[in-house]
């Protein structure tokens, strides 16, 4: 079955101390259904990003924060394991609802194909 990628977005001026408790089980409550279901590969928040690149003399730059200006930021992600982009659409919904936030989804390809392995 394919893997998706559902990507949760915050805007930069996001404020942690805003997320009530309601909203923090509701974040609970999908992914428990989520593991239920079976489709739960990862699902978690992430920390502060750091950019890494490669300039024209071969060096690599680390840097705080993203590449490019945005007005939002991927805040938490899922991976998960369905049928195929309307099962990954219907659950992405679900976070959408209980986030109040944006997500995007996309599938994940892996090369080569594990099963053709």
């Amino acid at each position: 079955m394919p893997h998706f990628v559902i990507a949760g977005y915050l805007p930069t001026n996001f404020d942690p101390s805003t997320m009530d408790e309601g909203l923090v089980e509701g974040i609970h409550a999908l992914n428990r259904e989520m593991d239920a279901a079976g489709i739960t590969k990862f699902s978690g928040g992430l920390g502060a990003s750091h950019t890494v690149r490669t300039q024209p003399s071969g060096d690599v730059v680390v840097t705080d924060g993203p590449y490019l200006e945005a007005k939002e930021f991927v805040g938490g992600m899922m991976i998960i394991e369905v049928a195929d982009l309307e099962e990954a659409l219907s659950w992405a919904r679900k976070s959408a609802k209980c986030t109040r936030m944006p997500s995007e989804v996309r599938e994940i390809f892996f090369v080569p194909d594990p099963s053709q392995a």
